[in-house]
C-alpha cells in the first residue's frame, strides 16, 4: 500500500527540476501542488549525472518539519547548490543530470536490549537509517545499501561513518539509530519519463 500515487511522485520529481530551472531564470517557481503536499513530510532530492549516475548532490529533511511542498523546494535547491561535497550545479549541467525524489516516513527509533539485535531490525531495501550521538548525526537513504551491495552490518557501519563516527559505533548503546522507509521516484533520462523506483 503506497502513501503516494505514481502521479504525485511524478509531480514531485518535475517540481524538483523546475525549482532548479527557475533559480537559473531568477524566477519563483509556481506550482499547483496536490492536496497531499500540504501535509508535513520528510523528503530528499538526489541529483545524479547521466548516463553514468554519479552522485551530483543529495540533501533533504528526514523529519516532517515542513509541509511537503515547502520541504521539496528547499531540498531541490539545497541538493543543487548547497551540498558541501560538490560545487554548485551549473546551468549547462541541467541537460546532463537526472532528478530523484525520496518521500519519507517519520523516523522511528530502533530500541533493542542487545546491540547485536540491531542486525535483526533492519531490512536492506526497505529501511533507511539515521545514526545519532551527541553532535554527530548521519543519514543514508534505503536505496544506498542496495546500490552498494551492503549487508546490514555494513549498512550500520557506513551510517556511523556518515555521521562522522567510527564504523563500529553501532555497537555502543550511546549511539541511537532510527529507521524510516521511502517512496522513491526518478527520471529515467533528463526531462524524461518518471518512474517509481523499486529497490
Amino acid at each position: 500500500m503506497y502513501a503516494y500515487t505514481d502521479e504525485e511522485g511524478e509531480f514531485a520529481v518535475k517540481a524538483a527540476r523546475k525549482t532548479v530551472e527557475a533559480f537559473f531564470e531568477k524566477k519563483d517557481p509556481e506550482f499547483e501542488f496536490p492536496p497531499k503536499f500540504e501535509e508535513k513530510s520528510g523528503v530528499f532530492t538526489t541529483i545524479s549525472t547521466y548516463p553514468h549516475h554519479n552522485l551530483r548532490g543529495c540533501i533533504g529533511f528526514p523529519e516532517p518539519y515542513f509541509p511537503l511542498k515547502e520541504a521539496l523546494i528547499k531540498s531541490a535547491l539545497a541538493a543543487a547548490f548547497d551540498d558541501p561535497r560538490f560545487p554548485p550545479l551549473r546551468r549547462e549541467e541541467l541537460e546532463h543530470v537526472v532528478f530523484e525524489v525520496s518521500l519519507l516516513t517519520p523516523p522511528e527509533e530502533i530500541v533493542v536490549n542487545k546491540r547485536k539485535d540491531l542486525l535483526k531490525e533492519i531490512v536492506i531495501g526497505k529501511h533507511g537509517l539515521i545514526a545519532d550521538r551527541g553532535l554527530y548525526r548521519g543519514l543514508l537513504l534505503p536505496q544506498v545499501p542496495v546500490e552498494w551491495h551492503w549487508n546490514v552490518k555494513q549498512f550500520l557501519e557506513q551510517t556511523c561513518m556518515k555521521a562522522g563516527l567510527p564504523p563500529n559505533c553501532w555497537k555502543d548503546k550511546r549511539t541511537r539509530f532510527y529507521r524510516f522507509t521511502a517512496e522513491i521516484f526518478e527520471e529515467e533520462t533528463p526531462h524524461g519519463k518518471i518512474r517509481r523506483k523499486e529497490i
